[in-house]
């Protein structure tokens, strides 16, 4: 059975994907790639179709990820029912996205940051400029979920 894992933020051109990616390289690393399946998604329709931010797929890059031929979508229900994870990386996205579906009856919905030592908000580079400490909070955020699934623990 594979963990599906979504994660959403605001324009799916940043954060999300940047989160997509660095698990996608993490499971790769550890030969878990079978056990997974990884993707990302907006909560608006701002950025639809759009790719990666240029300077969010840099900031992969320089770590060795690519994210080539990914581009912008929006969550949808369908989404919700079919991921067992969806991974947030801001509270005005966790209200967005309960907006957007109505909800979170299944407890799917979790903080990216619920999964460090550090609780709290992936940094947004587009407001913040700062790349790199979006990179600390998602490969962080990525390694303590992928230790948590790999544990079978709850939250």
């Amino acid at each position: 059975m594979k963990n599906k894992i979504l994660f959403v933020c605001h324009g799916n051109i940043c954060r999300s994907p940047m989160a997509e990616f660095v698990m996608k390289h993490l499971v790769e690393e550890k030969g878990l790639q079978d056990h997974f399946e990884i993707a990302s998604a907006a909560t608006s329709t701002e950025e639809l179709g759009n790719p990666v931010y240029p300077p969010a797929r840099r900031k992969l890059a320089e770590h060795g990820i690519g994210c080539q031929g990914k581009t912008a979508r929006q969550m949808t229900m369908d989404d919700y029912r079919h991921y067992d994870y969806v991974i947030v990386m801001d509270r005005n996205n966790v209200r967005n996205l309960h907006r957007l579906l109505g909800g979170d009856p299944d407890q799917k919905i979790s903080l990216l940051m619920d999964y460090t030592r550090r609780p709290g908000q992936v940094a947004d580079p587009w407001y913040t400029g700062d790349f790199e400490a979006t990179w600390i909070d998602v490969l962080e955020g990525c390694e303590g979920l992928l230790e948590h699934i790999m544990k079978g623990t709850s939250k």
